[in-house]
């Protein structure tokens, strides 16, 4: 029965990740926690549950969760932040006249001069973020396929990191930690070896901005 609550506590505190953040920085009562998680450990487990039975499993849990927080490892690295205005995203339905057009989205649009471009192609879909100026050319091109979401004024905020970021476990899930923390909703998420990019919409692009340049401030 210990291992039963043991999981069930597990199960229930990892479907809400800020419960997680909230026992790793001591801002929780267990006791409360308990009383709140009481009828879900019930229902899981078919019986009736002490709560200090529950408290005991939230306590160790704790520690296992304070065991594992060693992601303080951003300050090791330059980095800097900038942002972009002005990004259209649109999703297509996949479509075999995408990859016949893409060399001619390629040659239109340069970085050098400060044109954004990004491009996830899925099992059924095809998700496209592109500098304003270019969504004539992009519904152009793409015609004959399916949009099924568009979005247009988005901001994209990029950090450049001096290092190979994507080797530092926990970095992406600090960063997304702090924009959800903050209710700031992230239409695209875009990483490269050296680059990590979340495309939001332009009213939150100011918070979001400093909410990350504060997060890295203090993760040194």
């Amino acid at each position: 029965m210990a291992y039963s609550i043991t999981q069930a506590v597990k199960d229930s505190i990892n479907r809400s990740p800020f419960i997680s953040e909230m026992l790793m920085e001591d801002v929780i009562s267990f006791s409360n926690l308990a009383k709140h998680l009481q009828p879900n450990i019930e229902a899981r487990l078919g019986c009736d549950v002490a709560q200090s039975s529950i408290v005991m499993a939230i306590r160790r849990y704790a520690v296992e969760l304070k065991e594992k927080k060693n992601i303080k490892k951003v300050g090791a690295m330059q980095y800097s932040i900038s942002m972009q205005t002005g990004i259209y995203d649109v999703n297509f339905r996949h479509g075999s006249g995408f990859a016949r057009n893409l060399e001619d989205l390629y040659s239109s649009i340069d970085p050098a001069r400060g044109d954004f471009l990004n491009i996830s192609v899925g099992n059924s879909e095809i998700s496209l973020a592109v500098s304003m100026k270019h969504k004539e050319l992009v519904k152009n091109l793409f015609s004959d396929l399916e949009i099924t979401h568009e979005m247009d004024d988005l901001v994209a905020i990029s950090i450049a990191f001096d290092g190979n970021y994507i080797m530092t476990p926990g970095l992406i899930y600090v960063a997304v930690r702090k924009l959800a923390w903050e209710q700031i909703n992230i239409i695209e998420v875009i990483s490269t070896m050296n680059y990590l990019s979340f495309v939001i919409d332009k009213e939150n692009s100011s918070k979001a901005y400093s909410c990350l340049e504060t997060l890295f401030e203090e993760e040194r």
